[in-house]
């Protein structure tokens, strides 16, 4: 299993001084978040991909991914272009990060290049109703 389910934290989160709804504190990784289920692990990527639009307006795929997946640690063009593949949505789309139909697909498919293994997508729809954008 990979390190980021192992930790219940399908987005390979790094520690930082955020704190999420579920997180386990203190973190058993020295590098990387953990989360008591995977649902609390994906809710924290919709937050935090929610965050990337509303607070720094980053509202693409390629502008999300440039930041959660910064090239000076990851090969970010692969990864924007992986996601885009996996969705449908072009690396330059606009994107309503409070869009269940756009951001379910999005987030399993970074799940799967974060992880190697496809994600449960009823994992990552328990994840999506854990953040409350639909109410």
């Amino acid at each position: 299993m990979s390190r980021g389910l192992d930790n219940n934290n399908p987005g390979n989160i790094r520690r930082s001084k955020v704190n999420y709804k579920g997180e386990l504190h203190p973190s058993n990784d020295a590098a990387f978040k953990q989360f008591t289920s995977i649902e609390w692990g994906y809710r924290a990527m919709f937050i935090l991909l929610d965050v990337y639009q509303r607070k720094y307006g980053l509202n693409t795929l390629r502008g999300m991914i440039s930041r959660y997946a910064p090239p000076v640690e990851n090969a970010t063009d692969a990864y924007v272009h992986a996601v885009s593949d996996m969705t449908g949505i072009y690396p330059d789309e606009i994107i309503d990060t409070r869009d269940e139909s756009t951001m379910v697909p999005m987030v399993a498919a970074m799940s799967r290049v974060e992880n190697g293994v496809a994600a449960s997508l009823a994992d990552v729809r328990r994840g999506w109703a854990l953040t409350g954008f639909d109410v």
